[in-house]
């Protein structure tokens, strides 16, 4: 028969203290790492770094969002002369007050009362409203015409992040810049040097790299956002690993009180 003795105690109290300390080590070197991968620096995130107080950059490429397949547009005919002239180009009861929407089919056209079947595909807002009114004038319909058209589906749709957002733009006018602000900032996980805009251009998806750090997206063909356009952001790893650190740091502590119980029991059954 073996007896506990004094020594036999003082060593498992001794080997149950060197066992925490090994388990408190392997913690706070988890805590040190998730909190030094969770470090942002202002130069990950700030914007338009190269600018400061009075910067000019000159903007080459001006942009106006063009009209496709899909789109929904608003068109209004209206007159200085005669109101009743216009009220059969107008959907709606016959009433310039009524807007008229058209949806632009497959191929780019819409079916514009009396005038027929139009193609708009490709097409500014400005440059269909002269076109329209040019045919209303030219034609006798209508004696000095206005033709207002609007866009009523401009959408910008963003993924990254772990989250999906729809920007409805009030107006036929998104920067994107502009959109990042609509979206409330960017997420301080999500990489800036890796921002993506994508866009169906002549039945192919394009996608582009912007970065929002320097003034060179000012003139980025993409920086002017077209309707239906995806903003795609990737984040930097230490967002996941910082998520998958948190739970095995969990773990490893549900563990270690465990060990610490189990072998308190263990000391305290063989004395």
């Amino acid at each position: 028969m073996h007896f506990i003795t004094k020594t036999d105690n003082r060593y498992n109290v001794l080997k149950f203290k060197n066992i925490n300390y090994f388990l408190n080590k392997i913690c706070l070197a988890i805590t040190v790492t998730l909190a030094m991968s969770s470090c942002i620096t202002p130069g990950r995130v700030n914007y338009l770094q190269d600018m400061t107080h009075g910067s000019q950059i000159e903007i080459e490429n001006k942009f106006e969002a063009t009209i496709a397949p899909y789109d929904e547009l608003s068109i209004i005919v209206s007159t200085s002369g005669k109101q009743e002239l216009a009220y059969p180009f107008n959907l709606g009861n016959g009433t310039s007050e009524k807007q008229g929407n058209y949806l632009v089919d497959v191929n780019g056209n819409i079916d514009f009362p009396i005038l027929g079947q139009f193609h708009v595909e490709g097409l500014t807002r400005l440059q269909l409203q002269d076109t329209l009114t040019s045919r209303l004038s030219s034609g006798g319909y209508v004696d000095d015409p206005f033709v207002m058209v609007r866009f009523n589906n401009f959408k910008i749709f963003f993924l990254g992040g772990g989250q999906g957002r729809v920007l409805n733009i009030p107006n036929e006018r998104c920067t994107f810049l502009e959109a990042i602000a609509m979206l409330g900032d960017l997420d301080l996980h999500i990489r800036r040097d890796n921002i993506c805009v994508m866009r169906e251009v002549d039945g192919k998806m394009v996608m582009r790299q912007l970065d929002p750090r320097s003034s060179k997206i000012f003139n980025d063909p993409f920086f002017m956002l077209q309707q239906n356009d995806f903003i795609i952001a990737d984040t930097y790893n230490n967002g996941v690993v910082k998520n998958e650190m948190s739970y095995w740091l969990t773990v490893l502590s549900t563990l270690m009180s465990a060990t610490s119980i189990i072998l308190s029991l263990a000391i305290l059954k063989r004395n």
